[in-house]
């Protein structure tokens, strides 16, 4: 294997055409089972929980305190919920607790707590 340096794989990643780019990017995704677009969407949400509690009551974070017992059940349930790839769900619920939802309306989050409750999990709102 040789060995090359960071500032070379960037050198070589930056005079490949998008389209080439773009297919190493879902070749890596099926290799290493991990989804670049959840970690964009994980992102903003990550930013946003500084600025939810000094908002109205209008707006309630989903927060899973506790997996349970049926932990594959509630990694179900948070993928369903966020759109997220099986290892970020898995991640997510076993680094809990966690957000599984930001700003979120009061019916919503109350839809999102029943459902994660029915799987087994101990979720807060906020």
């Amino acid at each position: 294997m040789s060995n090359l340096t960071k500032d070379q794989v960037i050198e070589w990643l930056s005079a490949q055409p998008v389209l080439e780019l773009a297919a190493l990017v879902k070749d890596l995704e099926g290799k290493w089972g991990v989804s670049a677009a959840a970690a964009v969407a994980a992102g903003p949400a990550a930013g946003g929980a500084a600025a939810a509690p000094a908002e109205e009551k209008t707006e309630f974070n989903v927060i899973l305190t506790e997996a349970g017992a049926n932990k594959i059940g509630v990694i179900k349930e948070v993928r369903a919920i966020t759109g997220l790839g099986l290892k970020e769900a898995k991640d997510l619920v076993e680094g809990a607790p966690k957000p599984i939802k930001e700003g979120a309306s009061k019916a919503d989050a109350e839809d999102i707590k029943k459902k994660l409750e029915a799987a087994g999990a101990k979720v807060e709102l906020k």
